[in-house]
C-alpha cells in the first residue's frame, strides 16, 4: 500500500493548522475592527474640530477675517463673557444669520460640545485682565435707545469712516485710503441683528480695521451713546429690503 499521498495530505493539514495557529487571531482584510473607525457626532470634543466644523465658515479660520464678527477679538470676549457665548452659540439669533447650535433648540451640538466652544474660545483669545477702564459698556443694552440722540453721536463718533449719514465712504485708515461701505444699506439692516451692531459698535474689529468704543475720539463712547447709535440705525430698517415696490403690482 502506498501511503505517500495520505502523508502529504496530513502535512498539509498540519501546516495549515500551524498557519490558522499563528495568523487566525489577526483581523481579517476589509473587516472593520473591534471600534468605531469614524467617531459619532456627540464624540468630538476636540475644540479645534469642533471650531471648525461649526463655526469658521463665518467667524474665519482663526476666528477672525470672517463674514461675522470676530470672535478672536479679546474685547469682544471681555465683554461678552463665557456665559452670553455659550447661550448664543446655544440659542442663535432669531431672524438672523447666527444659527441655533444646540440640540435642544434644533441644532446638531449637545450642551458639552457647546460648553468646550465656549470655553475654547476663551481660553485661546481673551485676555482677561484687558478692561479696566471705568465705564465698560455693557454688551447688552440695559435701557432703551433714543434715534435722534443716536444721530449726533453717530456723527461724532462714527461719521469720519462711515459718512455723515452713514452712507460710506473714502476714509484714512491706517494710513492707507479705504473704501467703507454703507452701514444704512437696507439689505445689511435686514440681516444684522441690534446686538450685533452694538457688538461692533463696543469690540471693532481687529487689525486696525475699525476701532473699539475707546479709540476713536477724546472720551470714550458712553453706554447710552452707544445703545442711542444702535436705535438709530435700527429706525432705518425697512419692511421690504431689496424690493423697489413694497407690494408687487
Amino acid at each position: 500500500m502506498n501511503l505517500r499521498p495520505t502523508r502529504l495530505a496530513l502535512i498539509n493539514v498540519l501546516v495549515t493548522a500551524a498557519g490558522l495557529s499563528v495568523f487566525g487571531c489577526g483581523p481579517i482584510p476589509g473587516r472593520p475592527g473591534p471600534g468605531p473607525q469614524v467617531a459619532r457626532p456627540e464624540q468630538v470634543l476636540e475644540f479645534a474640530v469642533l471650531y471648525q466644523t461649526n463655526c469658521s465658515a463665518c467667524h474665519g479660520d482663526n476666528g477672525k477675517n470672517g463674514a461675522a464678527i470676530a470672535l478672536a477679538n479679546p474685547v469682544y470676549l471681555a465683554v461678552i463673557g463665557e456665559g452670553d457665548l455659550r447661550e448664543i452659540t446655544s440659542k442663535g439669533v432669531g431672524g438672523k444669520l447666527m444659527p441655533a447650535f444646540a440640540r435642544s433648540a434644533g441644532g446638531t451640538l449637545t450642551d458639552q460640545q457647546i460648553s468646550i466652544l465656549a470655553h475654547g474660545m476663551m481660553l485661546q483669545w481673551s485676555k482677561p485682565a484687558l478692561l479696566s477702564t471705568p465705564g465698560t459698556p455693557t454688551y447688552r443694552a440695559s435701557v432703551p435707545g433714543d434715534a435722534e440722540r443716536g444721530e449726533q453721536a453717530f456723527r461724532v463718533f462714527c461719521a469720519s469712516c462711515h459718512g455723515a449719514h452713514g452712507e460710506g465712504m473714502t476714509a484714512t485708515i491706517n494710513g492707507k485710503r479705504t473704501k467703507v461701505g454703507s452701514i444704512v444699506d437696507e439689505s445689511y439692516l435686514a440681516l444684522v441683528s441690534d446686538q450685533a451692531l452694538r457688538s461692533f459698535i463696543i469690540a471693532g474689529v481687529p487689525g486696525g480695521v475699525m476701532p473699539d468704543w475707546r479709540a476713536d475720539a477724546a472720551l470714550p463712547m458712553t453706554d447710552q451713546q452707544i445703545t442711542d447709535v444702535v436705535a438709530w440705525l435700527a429706525a432705518k430698517r425697512t419692511a421690504d429690503p431689496g424690493q423697489p415696490y413694497a407690494v408687487h403690482p
